[in-house]
């Protein structure tokens, strides 16, 4: 399995994200633009630029028409998907730290960040895709309490957010009513990544204390973990093997004491039923910062503190694969 190595940002990677279709890959990182390629060759489609700051998270529309992005200069920005125009801008007061198209692709969640005495929240803005101007007045404001939200997605038909916490806690609210229906703790550190199963019924959470957890969605009860021994920044799940990948690595801080091999930089796959590590691919010189996997299974993607990402297209001995159990 060669990688194919996307070079297309001068800072480290923040987020990556398949479209719906699994055609296209979407990547942004702590320089000001955003890049969208063809996931099959690598060939880097175009870019979205206007930002002043970090790009901290992407996401896209079902049709793969709009594209909307959160940074580090307060705000986040609506794209015409195809020819990169800008459509809209919402501002804030901090930085946009996730952002996610509703199923529906009506709304848009977005997390703000907690700063200089501004409380992180947690705001759904409405999106009509049939005009170009947007509403810049938020249907929905969530205030997470004690601690402020991470990261956040939408579970099965749009009913609720869930989030995970600074605090390491989940929250599963009811958006419309702008309140916690359940709270849980989820981990003992900082929750770093949270990625939905495909049907919205459950979830892996990835995070500081050196795990990776999958819980329900319903009652946020933790059904697996996966223990790591390193920083876990990323989890995603794959589609055709009961598989879970988790990235991570030691952080930025510490990696000049250590070579890539002792870092632990690698991709690590488990087996999603019984957590055993069953292979790694190696490849980055830094942390991984963020991981997806293609829609259909077919390959996945890696994002790092290297600048690279890192574009997989699984062999067949892969989809053979049986666990020895």
């Amino acid at each position: 399995m060669r990688p194919i190595l996307l070079q297309g940002h001068t800072r480290p990677l923040t987020q990556i994200k398949y479209n719906p279709d699994g055609d296209m890959l979407m990547t942004v990182s702590k320089d000001p633009v955003a890049n969208i390629w063809y996931s099959h060759n690598g060939e880097r489609v175009g870019t979205y630029e206007g930002h002043q700051g970090a790009l901290w998270t992407i996401d896209c529309n079902k049709t793969t028409t709009l594209v909307v992005t959160g940074s580090a200069d307060n705000t986040a920005r609506l794209w015409h998907a195809e020819t990169g125009r800008q459509l809209h801008v919402w501002e804030f007061k901090t930085a946009v730290k996730r952002v996610e198209f509703s199923h529906d692709d009506q709304y848009i969640l977005m997390v703000t960040e907690e700063r200089m005495g501004h409380k992180g929240t947690i705001q759904v803005f409405a999106v009509d895709a049939s005009r170009p101007e947007q509403s810049n007045e938020p249907v929905v404001v969530i205030t997470p309490s004690p601690s402020k939200a991470t990261v956040a997605a939408w579970s099965y038909l749009d009913k609720y957010i869930v989030a995970g916490h600074d605090n390491g806690t989940l929250a599963l609210y009811d958006w419309k009513r702008e309140e916690a229906v359940l709270t849980a703790p989820g981990h003992e550190g900082t929750i770093t990544d949270l990625q939905m199963w495909k049907d919205g019924s459950y979830f892996i959470t990835s995070s500081k204390d050196h795990t990776a957890r999958l819980f329900e969605t319903n009652t946020l009860n933790a059904l697996k973990i996966y223990k790591s021994n390193t920083n876990v920044n990323t989890a995603t799940l794959t589609p055709t093997q009961d598989l879970v990948v988790l990235g991570g690595g030691q952080s930025a801080s510490e990696v000049t004491t250590t070579s890539s091999r002792q870092g632990k930089f690698e991709a690590r796959f488990y087996h999603k039923i019984f957590e055993d590590e069953v292979g790694t691919v190696k490849g980055h010189f830094g942390p991984i910062n963020t991981l997806a996997m293609q829609p259909d299974g077919k390959g996945f993607a890696s994002g790092g503190e290297d600048g690279y990402v890192r574009l997989h297209h699984f062999d067949a001995d892969y989809f053979e694969f049986k666990y020895d159990y």
